[in-house]
């Protein structure tokens, strides 16, 4: 009869539908002596080899090209008998910019002033500011809250609210718009209690997961607290899973168990969790002395293993590095030495992880496409050398994340149009599709995929956090106020039934309601329904990259909620007063909500249905209320070009 495989192998199995390509997982009950050994092989791997500033490539038409990002598109492009796009129209791309760089639309009289004067000194002058407002943090953080998996409650069963939380995520916005050295603001949220001067609140990334305070074993509590904390650490400052290797050594990257517990030992100084008290807002050791660490047979919490030490994993480590951790007055001083290690500017895997997620932000895929796993079991990138290239020009810019953004930006790569491009040699009017050859060429080759290829701008839908603030946005009813407790929005009476009377907090000043999403109180076990709708994630494990759906749902949100109703009123309001003739009618519902003028197309249908819709309702009023309803469902508004 034949044998069974272990339990992990047959659960890997089962998840994976095959283990051709898994690596075996041992089964000794000494992981240390049975660690396996990083090969040259595995050295070679795109993400783990040294970091290298590659040459800037050839071009055929090198005036193409504005800048270095651009000469490393075109070389691509030019191989596959492609080029970039056209620019976008000055409107398109001032829209663009700002939601991108503000997650909001923009002023219509700036756009106004870009059409007429669209140079590249008005450009540059624009995004300038706009790196320099505060909405540019406001922004930027929710990227970053995502991958600390932030939230405002601890999550499970009782999901109590942690009062304090919310100073975490001020911290982050504020540093965002300081420009706080991206190698600092990294440090900080490691180790800032261990540096001088004391940033305790940035180590709140730490202790953001979910947490069970109630749990009768707190041996158990504290051995899922520290794993959270060491796999977050991997996906979101590596580009590993390290997480994988909780159990036995990882079945696809060079990841031992061994590495999952030595980096576990950085963090195992954490102060004694007590029954039903919630963790500190921040990270908070218990001394200047550490206990022993120990890797954890089969990853249960009752087995401790061999001793370990704190240690870098090795694959993320070639030059094998020694830990050299001076013990402070408080604490251990390991988590110092391990963000001073990370953050060097020799770390390939860091820094590629790093301006991988900076790509993404940007053009809403990331150059390798899962930014939390540059693993085996990932993506490889389309462009590596653009990716090495832009590792190696953070510390260069003096790890400044505004000037790697603007640097995107400033490119013609950013600044192209989103039509897709023209298959080479096709009939008029034929556009490349990924997988799909043009007439008269060999079915054998799929043809070149413009979208991998950035031969055109990719389209993106907004987040639910943006069609929010650009409701109430164009609605004049934004409420920029900054910081602070989390803002309870009401919600529908079908949740609020499902809720214990003390979580159906609403606050009480209606000015608070308009406040941006970034501050809206963020709980683990239930999102707000435009914000779930809309793919933000649960705030359970670090997030990379958010699922983007399209479902039923989402139309019947945007078009029936009262939320909805209430932002078409308010535009109509913002467009009636003075000439009510439907042409500016149109006209001004156009500007203010989708940051230009309407096409001709879209004129004669606007009057169109006010026309008919007038008829209807009996009132002007009412039919352009209905008006500006469907201008916010269209997608104009809910897609940025």
């Amino acid at each position: 009869m034949k044998a069974w495989p272990p339990l992990p192998l047959l659960l890997l199995v089962l998840l994976t539908g095959s283990v051709a390509t898994a690596k075996p997982i041992h089964a000794s009950l000494d992981p240390v002596k049975d660690e396996p050994p990083i090969s040259a092989e595995d050295r070679q791997f795109w993400a783990f080899k040294p970091l290298q500033r590659p040459d800037l490539p050839a071009l055929k038409h090198p005036e193409a090209a504005r800048d270095e990002i651009d000469r490393f598109i075109l070389a691509k492009l030019e191989a596959a008998g492609l080029s970039l796009s056209p620019p976008a129209d000055p409107a398109t791309l001032i829209r663009r910019v700002t939601f991108d760089l503000t997650g909001l639309p923009p002023v219509n009289e700036e756009v106004q002033l870009f059409i007429k004067s669209p140079t590249d000194k008005a450009y540059e002058a624009y995004v300038d500011k706009l790196l320099a407002s505060t909405q540019y943090g406001e922004r930027a953080a929710q990227h970053w809250l995502d991958l600390a998996r932030f939230a405002e409650t601890d999550g499970f069963e009782y999901d109590a609210e942690r009062k304090h939380a919310y100073k975490y995520r001020d911290w982050v916005i504020e540093a965002l718009n300081k420009d706080l050295p991206f190698d600092q603001f990294v440090r900080q949220q490691i180790a800032g209690d261990e540096m001088s001067p004391p940033e305790t609140m940035a180590t709140g990334f730490l202790v953001s997961g979910p947490d069970m305070p109630d749990i009768n074993r707190q041996d158990e509590r504290r051995h899922v607290v520290l794993n959270d904390i060491t796999s977050t650490f991997g996906s979101a400052f590596l580009g590993v899973t390290i997480g994988c290797a909780q159990c036995h050594d990882h079945p696809y990257d060079p990841l031992s168990q061994t590495d999952f517990y030595r980096l576990r030992a950085f963090f195992d100084n954490a102060t004694e969790m007590k029954l039903g008290k919630q963790l500190a807002p921040g990270f908070v050791e218990a001394g200047a002395t550490a206990p022993a660490s120990h890797v954890v047979i089969r990853g249960d919490f009752h087995r401790p293993g061999p001793e370990v030490s704190p240690a870098f994993p090795r694959i993320a480590n070639p030059e094998a590095k020694a830990v050299a951790a001076a013990p402070l007055a408080a604490s251990t001083g390991r988590r110092l030495a391990l963000a001073q290690w990370l953050t060097q500017p020799t770390n390939g895997l860091f820094l590629r992880a790093s301006v991988n997620r900076f790509w993404q932000h940007h053009f809403n895929k990331a150059l390798a496409g899962i930014p939390n796993d540059l693993g085996h079991q990932g993506e490889a990138p389309t462009h590596p050398e653009l990716l090495d290239w832009l590792a190696t020009e953070l510390p260069r810019r003096g790890w400044s994340m505004k000037a790697m953004h603007k640097l995107i930006v400033m490119s013609a790569t950013y600044r192209q149009g989103s039509a897709e491009c023209a298959v080479p040699g096709a009939q008029s009017g034929q556009i490349l599709r990924t997988g799909h050859s043009a007439p008269g060429t060999s079915t054998s080759e799929p043809a070149p995929d413009s979208s991998a290829l950035y031969a055109h701008f990719p389209r993106r839908r907004l987040s639910g956090e943006e069609l929010r603030d650009a409701m109430l946005f164009v609605s004049g009813r934004l409420n920029s106020k900054p910081g602070g407790a989390g803002v309870h929005l009401p919600l529908p009476p079908e949740i609020t039934i499902t809720l214990p009377k003390k979580k159906q907090t609403e606050a009480t000043d209606p000015r608070e309601l308009d406040r941006r999403s970034i501050y809206v109180f963020a709980r683990r076990n239930l999102r707000h329904p435009l914000f779930e709708l809309f793919d933000k994630p649960d705030a359970l494990m670090s997030c990379g990259r958010r699922n983007e759906s399209t479902t039923a749902p989402q139309a019947l949100m945007l078009f029936n909620s009262e939320f909805s109703l209430g932002t078409a009123q308010a535009v109509a309001a913002q467009v009636m007063p003075g000439d009510s003739d439907s042409t500016s009618v149109v006209t001004r519902a156009t500007w203010r909500c989708c940051s230009r003028a309407p096409t001709a197309k879209e004129l004669a249908l606007g009057k169109a249905f006010l026309e008919r819709q007038t008829a209807l309702t009996s009132t002007l009023d009412e039919a352009v209320t209905d008006y500006c309803l469907a201008l916010i469902n269209a997608s104009a508004f809910v897609y940025v070009d």
